[in-house]
């Protein structure tokens, strides 16, 4: 084989652009991972309430702190998220949506739904704590 010869660049994601229901999927499978970890510091947070006033105020400003909040509103998210991308497996698995348009229209109502969802539960929750 001669080195001068032009050969065709493989695809790769500079080029190749991966399909929106490819990158829910793939995202799904994240959020499941957050969600196991995220459920490993709510049962710390609970540990630390059933513990006594003392053990939680200890531990109560790592979760109202800016950075904090930024963690409980991502897991907030990938809770909505993995849940509505979870419905609509079930309707794949049950043998419905797998037309593309509606594949790539209810990949946007995922989206939405968890954004919506996440807002309005941090809406009810603040406005519930009074901040």
């Amino acid at each position: 084989m001669a080195a001068d010869r032009q050969r065709p660049v493989s695809p790769h994601l500079q080029i190749y652009r991966l399909p929106m229901a490819a990158v829910l999927s793939i995202t799904h499978r994240i959020t499941g991972i957050a969600l196991a970890l995220g459920a490993l510091l709510m049962v710390l947070l609970l540990i630390a309430a059933a513990s006594g006033s003392q053990v939680y105020t200890a531990v109560y400003p790592l979760t109202a702190h800016w950075l904090g909040q930024i963690v409980l509103f991502a897991f907030t998210l990938a809770l909505y998220y993995h849940l509505c991308a979870g419905i609509r497996h079930l309707f794949w698995d049950a043998g419905y949506g797998y037309e593309l348009a509606t594949v790539r229209r209810t990949s946007w109502l995922v989206l939405g739904s968890a954004g919506a969802l996440t807002v309005l539960t941090w809406i009810v929750a603040l406005a519930a704590n009074g901040s």
